[in-house]
């Protein structure tokens, strides 16, 4: 059985979706930890309260980046995961971070990258006049929000959206397509071809 071990650093909304879906889909996997670099963090409580092991490497006492990857990859590796799951971590990643991962090591963006990477991501689009918009799950690299594309899922940008309204739809969103991309992962379906990932049986990849 597959380990699996989530980072967090709030709500865990995508944290419970996963979870979720591994145990009603009957994946071959488990959810080992929730590790969160708050130790505030909501998603701690729920976590906790499905019998998954939890721990905090707190960001206020590394103020290197490099020394709290460390101690974060410490942590993880005590749990052995197979796979490594950021969902609404709110802290960017060192080189060496992600390399140690490399290739197990996912993460959910709220747009259609490779457009509107990094913060603000709603307000942006809104400013930008975008008719849709979206979520992307992706592999992780170095360069943040670049990694290659696994799964995408559209969502209309509405008259009258404010940032709370389309993040909420979009957050719909990624509650069905992020559980849907971990379990490709499992089941081995995803192969990268010169950056692109393709889903060895055909599955479509977008969620209207």
């Amino acid at each position: 059985m597959k380990r699996i071990v989530i980072l967090i650093s709030g709500r865990g909304s995508n944290m419970q979706a996963i979870q979720q879906a591994c145990t009603q889909e009957t994946w071959d996997a488990r959810v080992a930890a929730v590790i969160s670099s708050r130790g505030d963090a909501p998603g701690l409580d729920i976590a906790r309260a499905q019998g998954i092991a939890t721990a905090v490497v707190e960001q206020r006492e590394y103020p290197e980046r490099e020394s709290f990857d460390a101690a974060l990859m410490q942590a993880v590796d005590a749990h052995a995961p197979d796979l490594l799951l950021l969902a609404g971590f709110m802290r960017i990643l060192t080189t060496a971070f992600v390399h140690h991962y490399d290739g197990r090591l996912l993460n959910i963006h709220p747009s259609l990258l490779p457009a509107f990477a990094g913060l603000h991501t709603h307000s942006r689009v809104i400013a930008a006049g975008c008719k849709l918009s979206g979520a992307t799950v992706h592999f992780v690299t170095p360069e943040v929000d670049h990694g290659p594309i696994i799964a995408q899922a559209v969502v209309p940008v509405l008259p009258g959206d404010t940032e709370a309204t389309l993040a909420a739809r979009v957050l719909a969103r990624e509650h069905v397509l992020y559980p849907r991309a971990v379990r490709w992962w499992l089941q081995g379906l995803l192969r990268v071809e010169h950056r692109v990932v393709v889903h060895q049986h055909g599955e479509s990849q977008l969620l209207k």
